[in-house]
């Protein structure tokens, strides 16, 4: 998740209740191949304290996804994927991301260009059940090249974005597409998990390999443990975790790397729950530096 899930959320995460792998923001390589690479490469930061990581990337040129998926093979991920599957507009309207639905032949170049770069490093694709409707011969495409080690899918469609719930009947049907055109690939799917009990009934429903949680952890940081304690923690409990990640953040990242603003994004899973949280949220949204920020979380 862009904004999101970088090191320093990663690392909260990690320490809270494990995933098996975590995966960065997207990254454009057509970014990271050209003058404005020192920009984006704070995205690919990793501690060593988050477990398994998969470069997630997006982008247009395929020779760009070589060269950056042979980067990556020597920098510590276990993994890269490719994002085909984000619906912003300002992201679909260059061709990129969930707009390679309707590009099958770059999709395929793209895939090819990575896998070559990548090496030993196992390669997934991150994609939609479709563009404007359905469309599982897109699916049938991807597990048809029998190169990828991975394909996670997303129950709806770019056109749907999140307002419809996920249909997992959609991602169980790839499933069986998987098991007559390409066994060895993992299949996993995402949409609307907001807990690791959900995730695992899915899981076995659909008989799945794997499933993935994204705007759930944003609910309970503790989503993928097997029994959470988020609803039970108290006001200075959630408020001390929130001023570890900022601190966190700011010994990561110095201001030229990353400027401050996504830390508003975490507001409502830290500051939430207790009385008083909405003034608290408005508070902080108001600081401008991460010492105001500080501040504000440590007022009795």
């Amino acid at each position: 998740m862009d904004d999101v899930t970088d090191t320093v959320f990663r690392q909260i995460v990690f320490e809270c209740a494990k995933p098996d792998l975590s995966f960065t923001e997207f990254v454009n390589v057509d970014g990271l191949q050209s003058p404005g690479r020192e920009h984006l490469l704070p995205k690919l930061k990793l501690s060593g304290r988050e477990g398994p990581v998969i470069a997630q990337l997006w982008g247009l040129n395929p020779d760009n996804f070589y060269k950056t998926a042979k980067e990556l093979a020597g920098m510590g991920f276990s993994g890269v994927d490719l994002n085909m599957g984000c619906p912003v507009k300002t992201v679909v309207k260059n061709g990129a991301c969930a707009a390679l639905i309707n590009n099958q032949a770059l999709a395929g170049e793209i895939i090819d260009a990575t896998k070559e770069g990548a090496g030993s490093l196992p390669v997934s694709v991150k994609t939609r059940v479709g563009f404007t409707t359905v469309d599982m011969g897109w699916i049938e495409y991807l597990l048809s090249k029998k190169i990828l080690n991975m394909l996670s899918i997303h129950g709806r469609t770019a056109k749907q974005m999140s307002k419809v719930p996920a249909d997992w009947d959609l991602i169980g049907q790839a499933r069986e597409l998987r098991d007559s055109l390409s066994p060895d690939t993992l299949i996993v799917g995402n949409g609307d998990v907001m807990s690791r009990k959900q995730g695992l009934e899915l899981a076995e429903k659909h008989k799945l390999d794997g499933i993935m949680i994204g705007r759930g952890v944003l609910h309970d940081i503790f989503a993928f443990s097997n029994d959470s304690p988020w609803e039970q923690w108290q006001k200075k409990q959630k408020l001390e975790l929130f001023a570890k990640h900022i601190e966190l953040f700011v010994e990561t990242y110095d201001d030229s790397q990353r400027r401050l603003e996504p830390l508003r994004k975490f507001c409502k899973l830290y500051i939430n729950g207790f009385d008083g949280a909405s003034d608290l949220r408005s508070a902080f949204m108001r600081t401008n530096s991460s010492d105001e920020a500080l501040d504000i979380l440590r007022t009795p």
